[in-house]
């Protein structure tokens, strides 16, 4: 009864919040012609051109003015009003995109083998990266497109939930344009950030034209760090941005375009934003070194933590006209570094505790780096009509060749005179396997994988009402993959290994226009995910070691298979008298999902294929003007998304929570958001605009076996500062429900200036977005949070 109090509490507050931010700004005005529709956005969803309504399948697009208006700097604040799309906030550049809840769970940074299930394009290139989906700057886009359900026959692999592309301004042949942008804000009160951006487009004679862009931001702290001896250092994770794009437009002909761009940018955080509950060095439970109990955005650290991403990307798009056809061709470049350094002193020193190092040993500073490096070149070329009659068409194929070296390091000076003392002389040298002394866990794991796809889709337009399209996919993917490690809490591997696959995956669309602003469409498509081979278990860690509970229940699993999709959906678009609403109704049947498991005390992530689960739900999105300046929106989604299938032990005992009749980890089952505007002439060349959203994001889990057994209780088992380690920290996993709220006033004026104040997370939500555990609990107990109240003022000039 009191979670179901609590329930239809969440619901009224978000309802009272939403009506008062259309209560305060629907203010009564002139009504709005009755003519007027709904305004037209262009996207290339289907790699052609056309509208939102127009095409035949659930897609949202937010246009630059959207963006804007919602103070948007991420893609996480993007999907609060996209329905269907969750983002999890693993950290700065390490965001987990879903959509229609189909999740796998939360995949950390060691898993470099697992693939996305959410496809990311700028344009017509590909950037997916699992887990480090790239934390692009949304400054001179267009747009960004998600397309919901699987995109398998146009975007391949990696497309199985769905699509998102963020479209940029392309250079404008004939035109001198450009926009600056400066920003300042206060986070938390006490940090300051802002940027300063820039875009100019100029011809270049008279069939030339180039559109430069660059940008710096810096991101203001809010998570304070506890340091040995009481200290307290503040805004830890605080952190820049900067980077630009340069793009050049040549058309030799009326027919002939080509376009060469490169793009670069380096994200770099001095932190992460992760509060914690409990660390082995500070807890409730020590007597001999000071007992804390951690306040909201705390951690404790003996070592800073960094975090960089600088990626590279070389493109060039050319397209020839044929007659009735026309010729695409996309190239693509991309060279990406990753560093994750994290403080894993709470790690080494809970396997040292275990090993019977004294406290000496135990305190030693210890530093975990995942570095990853990706090369990778793609071309895609096509071709299809661009004629105007009933049959349409598009004709392609794929090339892909990626290559991705992953190491960790585990640098701990110190560390090798307690091993040897421990386990005697010379243990420490004998475990290495060639890898630095005094790295207590190192590994290389390098990735070649080359993909080969054809492509096509056709439609056929049958009389004025009914629309069919039949489209498929083929594609042969191979990875050869090595794993070396050394040190001693590593088994001293060397292995080698190949997976490959091939296969199809078709799609069928019927779309029929009941009125002219009444399209009703319906879909069936397969999504696929390629499959990958498991790491080892870091036995040395296990408890039991390779006869303990964790060794025998996450062993033995070398490899994943193929994950596929079947999405079937109905879905209505509809438009006219300053409205537009379009909605969905899908059901997605998954076979071997690919379910990440973390294995125990190992401190490993293991792979699990479900043979069957399943998502299904309804998706809404309505925008209307109303009243002339006044524009209204609400989008939402309910979902139902379960395993249909359990994954157990030879005993019969499930694993890691994947039990039939479980929710898949990591979405909402319910996600709403509204917001309104209301502009209104304050002088002949002046506009001033006030606007506010509000978005509720439902409770979610991280991983299948957060929902079972709660409240849970964490007990280390770790003797150490005079703590027995047999006392238990109890905390409920399902991530709770949260709400944010966004407050904005502005000025538009006819000569391109434009003058904005905002609050973001007006009530200081500190929302709970993903549960962070060190070695199965016993190191380390936090979550991912968001950035508190944010105070700002941005002003942009366009020209």
């Amino acid at each position: 009864m009191s979670n179901a109090i609590h329930s239809c509490a969440k619901l009224l507050r978000f309802t009272l919040l939403a009506g008062c931010a259309t209560a305060v700004i629907a203010t009564p005005v002139q009504a709005q012609d009755s003519n007027t529709e709904g305004k037209t956005i262009i996207v290339t969803a289907t790699k052609r051109n056309s509208t939102v309504q127009d095409v035949p399948f659930s897609i949202n697009a937010q246009t630059a003015e959207d963006i804007q208006k919602s103070g948007a700097v991420t893609l996480e604040d993007l999907s609060r009003n996209v329905a269907g799309l969750a983002v999890q906030n693993l950290g700065p550049g390490q965001s987990q995109v879903s959509i229609r809840g189909v999740s796998a769970g939360q995949i950390v940074r060691d898993q470099p083998g697992v693939k996305e299930q959410v496809g990311v394009y700028v344009d017509e290139s590909v950037i997916s990266l699992s887990l480090f989906t790239p934390d692009l700057d949304l400054f001179d886009l267009n747009r960004v497109e998600t397309l919901r359900g699987p995109q398998g026959t146009l975007f391949g692999s990696g497309s199985v939930g769905g699509t998102i592309r963020y479209i940029t301004n392309q250079p404008k042949i004939g035109r001198t344009e450009g926009m600056v942008e400066a920003n300042l804000n206060l986070v938390d009160g006490d940090d300051v950030g802002g940027h300063i951006k820039g875009a100019i487009n100029v011809p270049l004679g008279t069939n030339t034209a180039a559109r430069a862009v660059g940008y710096y931001t810096r991101y203001g702290g809010f998570i304070d760090a506890l340091r040995e001896g009481g200290s307290v250092d503040k805004n830890v994770n605080s952190g820049e941005r900067y980077g630009g794009r340069l793009a050049v437009t040549f058309e030799p002909s009326s027919t002939v375009s080509i376009t060469p761009r490169v793009i670069y940018q380096k994200v770099t955080t001095n932190g992460f934003n992760r509060q914690e509950v409990f660390n082995l060095y500070a807890n409730p439970y020590t007597t001999t070194r000071p007992a804390v109990t951690f306040k909201e955005r705390e951690q404790f650290l003996l070592l800073d933590e960094a975090f960089e991403d600088e990626t590279f990307i070389a493109d060039a798009v050319v397209k020839v006209g044929i007659g009735s056809v026309d010729l695409t061709s996309v190239s693509s470049y991309t060279n990406r570094d990753i560093l994750v350094s994290r403080d894993a002193s709470a790690l080494t020193g809970s396997v040292s505790v275990d090993l019977g190092f004294p406290n000496a040993g135990v305190l030693l500073p210890s530093n975990l780096r995942d570095t990853t490096k990706v090369k990778s070149f793609t071309q895609e070329l096509r071709l299809s009509s661009n004629g105007d009659g009933p049959f349409q068409w598009v004709f392609g194929g794929f090339y892909s060749d990626t290559s991705r070296d992953y190491a960790q390091r585990l640098p701990t000076p110190g560390y090798d005179a307690f091993t040897d003392a421990a386990f005697g002389a010379g243990t420490s040298v004998a475990v290495a396997n060639g890898f630095p002394l005094n790295s207590p866990y190192n590994a290389d794991i390098n990735y070649d994988i080359k993909q080969k796809a054809v492509f096509g889709e056709a439609s056929y337009q049958f009389g004025d009402k009914l629309t069919a399209t039949v489209g498929g996919r083929y594609y042969d993917f191979t990875e050869d993959r090595q794993f070396v490690s050394g040190g001693l809490f590593a088994n001293g591997d060397n292995q080698t290994g190949t997976t490959s696959s091939d296969g199809f995956t078709p799609r069928f669309l019927l779309s029929y226009e009941a009125t002219n602003t009444i399209t009703i469409n319906a879909q069936a498509a397969k999504g696929f995910r390629l499959g990958g081979i498991n790491d080892p278990l870091n036995i040395p860690l296990c408890s039991g070691g390779a006869t303990g509970i964790d060794a025998l229940t996450y062993g033995n699993r070398p490899t994943y298979e193929d994950e596929s999709l079947w999405n079937y959906e109905l879905g209505i678009k509809t438009q006219g008298r300053g409205f537009t609403f379009n909605a969905a109704a899908f059901y997605s049947d998954i076979s071997n999902l690919q379910v990440t498991a973390d294995a125990g005390s190992c401190s490993s992530r293991v792979v699990f294929n479900v043979p069957k689960a399943h998502s299904q739900g309804v998706e809404f999105e309505l925008t209307a003007t109303p009243a002339t300046g006044l524009d209204l929106g609400v989008s939402g989604s309910v979902l139902s998304a379960q395993f249909d299938s359990s994954v157990t032990t030879t005993a019969g005992v499930v694993i890691a929570g994947i039990r039939d009749g479980n929710r898949l980890p990591t979405v909402p089952k319910f996600q709403i958001s509204a917001n309104a505007s209301y502009s209104y002439p304050v002088s002949d060349g002046a506009e001033a605009y006030f606007a506010a959203s509000v978005q509720h994001i439902g409770n979610r889990i991280s991983q299948p076996s957060d929902q079972e057994g709660n409240p849970r209780s964490f007990v280390s088992g770790l003797p150490f500062g005079g703590a027995p380690g047999t006392n238990a920290t109890v905390l409920n996993l399902v991530l709770p429900s949260y709400e944010v709220v966004n407050l904005s006033v502005g000025v538009d004026f006819d000569n391109g200036l434009s003058l904005t104040a905002y609050i973001n997370n007006v009530f200081d939500e500190n929302a709970l977005l993903s549960f962070d555990r060190e070695r199965g609990g016993r190191a380390r107990l936090g979550f991912a949070t968001n950035p508190p109240r944010t105070f700002g003022m941005t002003a942009r000039k366009s020209f």
